[in-house]
């Protein structure tokens, strides 16, 4: 009779925590059946804050387990605390929203907890098998979160549009990873990486294509350009939190399921898929910087601006070396900063009990609340990647990587989107201290102004003093290069 040992659960004990937490939540909530949520809300921030606390206990070094499916290495680390980050807000700032619009149910927190997990699953797959769970229990919480909204049909359709593309990218990924599997005889990450390195290796146009299928999905997930259809509906229609939270952590997590998959297993075929990403990467920018000129809605705007800011963070995977993978992590920590504040600053919108979200509603916002102006103007010029603040560094590391690596063609693209793109970022500002004022938004609570606080103080310092993250940044990004 075999013997199996028990794998090492000590990787995994943060992914563990979270997804037991979030079932003895789920409990927790039925057992409360019709009373306030806000006590389930914060619970659910503090196992987050836990489980962030278990993760940066994580032995370090790069640990493997469960059969070889699941890594832990510090550039899992860097990027799962920034999930869990986003994550934590976006419950703080769907509170008081979740209250006004009479969909103050406690499963919001819940499926925001099960999304976490895949999402960490996703930055430490190390399999395709492992990588492909991760990622639908991410977008299966996703999908019910989108129309959450139940009475809303502008939600209800952003749930059933962000579904069935979502069904469409996920199996577009499956047939890529069998064809990956097919060629290679295996769905490991190291062994793949083994058999493309060994000097018999072919490298046939079906295992190309396959790379290209696993791309298409991730390209999905991540909201690139061509496949960002879902992006401006979905971010439009769904609760505003909701729109907030798509903005920053599953973001997040599918760029780091980018980096992995591509520099680890496919790292020998990089000449390849270099290409694929670059043409990536030129298409999120050009439509980004140019879709978001006409915009009216300020949920379309940011859904655009998301679009563009992908297409930044992947030239410093098209560098495809330690020094792109760490512009790219430090370009998604500016803006996991500069989307949770400028979505609180969104989420104080409010007149006559009903929140609006035309651009035209910020005019002479500096006249009726000068410190919510002041925090978006930062946010804005941080956006546009105009100097001292974060968002210029996290341009700057990206497109000095492209250049080390002579894809100078890349980065002049990359610099005259960005000069387009300052063109709607700087418009809301000259609309907020130049126009004639509106009437004023109703008052937001301490939870709203306490994220647009973090957020502004946190891109403002991000910019003054970069060092330490870019030094986190910079060894977590050397563990995926070994030797």
């Amino acid at each position: 009779m075999p013997v199996y040992a028990l794998p090492d659960f000590t990787p995994a004990v943060p992914e563990i925590f979270l997804a037991v937490a979030a079932m003895a939540l789920l409990m927790f909530g039925v057992s409360r059946a019709g009373a306030k949520t806000r006590p389930v809300a914060w619970i659910g921030v503090v196992i987050l804050a836990i489980a962030t606390l278990l993760l940066e206990h994580v032995p370090a070094g790069r640990l493997v387990t469960f059969n070889g499916m699941f890594v832990t290495d510090a550039f899992g680390t860097f990027m799962k605390s920034l999930i869990m980050i986003g994550s934590a807000i976006s419950i703080i700032l769907a509170m008081r929203y979740n209250e006004r619009e009479g969909m103050d149910r406690f499963e919001f927190p819940v499926l925001i907890l099960f999304a976490t997990v895949g999402m960490m699953m996703m930055v430490s797959a190390n399999d395709l098998i492992s990588l492909y769970i991760g990622l639908e229990l991410q977008s299966l919480a996703l999908y019910v979160v989108a129309a959450f909204q139940r009475d809303s049909v502008r939600s209800t359709e952003a749930g059933l549009k962000y579904f069935v593309l979502g069904a469409l990218s996920s199996g577009m990924m499956l047939y890529g990873a069998s064809m990956v599997y097919g060629f290679t005889g295996t769905t490991g990450f190291d062994q793949i990486a083994q058999a493309l390195s060994a000097p018999s290796a072919v490298n046939s146009i079906g295992l190309i294509v396959g790379i290209v299928f696993v791309s298409v999905g991730l390209a999905f997930k991540s909201s690139a350009v061509p496949f960002h259809m879902w992006t401006p509906d979905v971010y439009e229609g769904a609760p505003t939190p909701v729109t907030a939270f798509f903005a920053v952590a599953p973001k997040i997590a599918a760029l780091s399921l980018f980096v992995r998959v591509l520099i680890e297993p496919f790292g020998h075929l990089m000449v390849d898929w270099r290409q694929i990403i670059q043409f990536v990467a030129v298409a999120s920018m050009i439509l980004g910087s140019l879709a978001a000129i006409n915009q009216k809605n300020i949920k379309r705007l940011m859904a655009y601006s998301s679009i563009g800011h992908v297409g930044y963070a992947l030239i410093g995977l098209a560098a495809g070396t330690p020094t792109g993978v760490q512009g790219l992590m430090v370009y998604m920590a500016i803006y996991l900063f500069m989307n949770l504040g400028t979505f609180a600053v969104i989420l104080t919108m409010r007149r006559d009990g009903h929140m609006v979200e035309g651009i035209a509603d910020l005019a002479g916002l500096s006249k009726t609340k000068p410190m919510v102006a002041a925090a978006l103007a930062i946010l804005m010029f941080s956006m546009a990647g105009i100097p001292p603040f974060g968002g210029f560094w996290s341009k700057v590391f990206v497109f000095q990587a492209a250049i080390q690596q002579h894809l100078i063609a890349l980065s002049v693209i990359g610099v005259v989107t960005s000069v387009i793109g300052a063109y709607y970022y700087l418009r809301i500002i000259k609309l907020m201290y130049f126009d004639d004022a509106e009437r004023p938004f109703e008052a937001s609570g301490i939870e709203l102004g306490a994220v647009i606080f973090l957020g502004t103080i946190g891109t403002v310092l991000l910019g003054i003093f970069p060092g330490p993250i870019v030094a986190a940044a910079q060894t977590a990004a050397a563990s995926l290069f070994p030797g």
